[in-house]
């Protein structure tokens, strides 16, 4: 490690990045084509990359950043939500996450885990090992209304079909999602999405950046690892990963300099997606940053003759 400490500068940094992947990827919004939409924004995103003021290093052990600056962990998804791009369909974005070197949480072999997002005034009251109707029930209360009140987002997925029940027998409105659950994550902790909890199954890596996030923002998030089978399991006993352990929004991001950027790709509960002019983009995002808790929202609008000129890129 270096000792550099990551400072305020790199948060305008990351948001490049996320507006070049976003820009990438809406190219491709409503073609049915969700591979090409997720190989434009991961090409894009590499090559802003490269260019930011960091000695990187993401989960696989690649190196990103110019080598300069503060040594950092890195964790991204160029594109969360490759279907809802594909398919034209709301709260696709581009996302990156940035913490002190040896601060994220190393997921090992495990694809997914259970996770229950929620903002400051639930976060002390959920419990991922009780009902999902004592979760909602909690959260209720914390909030000071009723159980019907309570908007929960998950994923739909068939390994959730009871889960659903459970939470709509509890009073819960649910809002099932196809793909994506950062975004609804942070929807949880930020006022006026109308999201109060992420609840459910989904990717690690996504539950990393997540956390990442909610410590910028105030909230928070309880999961657990979840093998798909006794193989997986197997792996991560190995690995001195216990499938049983809670883990807590600081277990997943233990940093205090952390940094999280987000871009709209398509418009959903948290950011707008990216709008064409007749020769610009307009882009949304959000910039947020631990240890001030300051929560930034960005519209830029992008030359893209110019843009294109300058990187050898489509974006449009």
């Amino acid at each position: 490690m270096n000792g550099v400490t990551p400072d305020r500068n790199l948060a305008l940094e990351l948001v490049r990045v996320t507006e070049a992947a976003a820009m990438g990827a809406a190219r491709w919004i409503g073609r049915g084509e969700k591979e090409s939409a997720d190989q434009a924004a991961v090409d894009a995103m590499r090559l802003m990359l490269d260019t930011v003021s960091m000695d990187g290093m993401l989960f696989n052990g690649e190196e990103v950043g110019d080598g300069t600056g503060p040594a950092v962990d890195v964790a991204v998804d160029p594109l969360e939500g490759t279907r809802l791009t594909a398919l034209g369909q709301p709260n696709a974005i581009a996302v990156i996450a940035v913490a002190e070197r040896g601060t994220m949480f190393f997921p090992g072999a495990a694809v997914y885990m259970e996770k229950i997002a929620v903002g400051p005034q639930g976060i002390d009251a959920i419990d991922i090992t009780a009902p999902p109707a004592d979760n909602i029930r909690a959260v209720a209360k914390a909030k000071g209304v009723s159980t019907r009140e309570i908007s929960v987002v998950v994923l739909e997925r068939d390994r959730h079909d009871e889960l659903i029940g459970e939470l709509r027998d509890a009073g819960a409105k649910v809002n099932l999602i196809r793909d994506g659950d950062v975004a609804p994550a942070i929807a949880a902790a930020s006022a006026g999405t109308g999201v109060d909890m992420l609840y459910g199954i989904g990717g690690t890596p996504e539950g990393v950046i997540s956390a990442a996030a909610l410590k910028c923002v105030g909230g928070g998030i309880q999961a657990r690892l979840w093998p798909r089978d006794d193989e997986e399991r197997r792996k991560l006993v190995e690995a001195g990963l216990d499938p049983a352990r809670v883990l807590t929004t600081d277990d997943l991001v233990t940093g205090n300099d952390v940094f999280v950027a987000a871009t709209g790709v398509t418009t959903g509960s948290l950011l707008r997606g990216v709008r064409y002019l007749p020769n610009g983009a307009v882009t949304d995002s959000i910039v947020m940053r631990s240890r001030s808790g300051t929560v930034r929202r960005v519209e830029a609008t992008h030359a893209l003759d110019k843009l294109e000129a300058l990187t050898g890129r489509q974006y449009r």
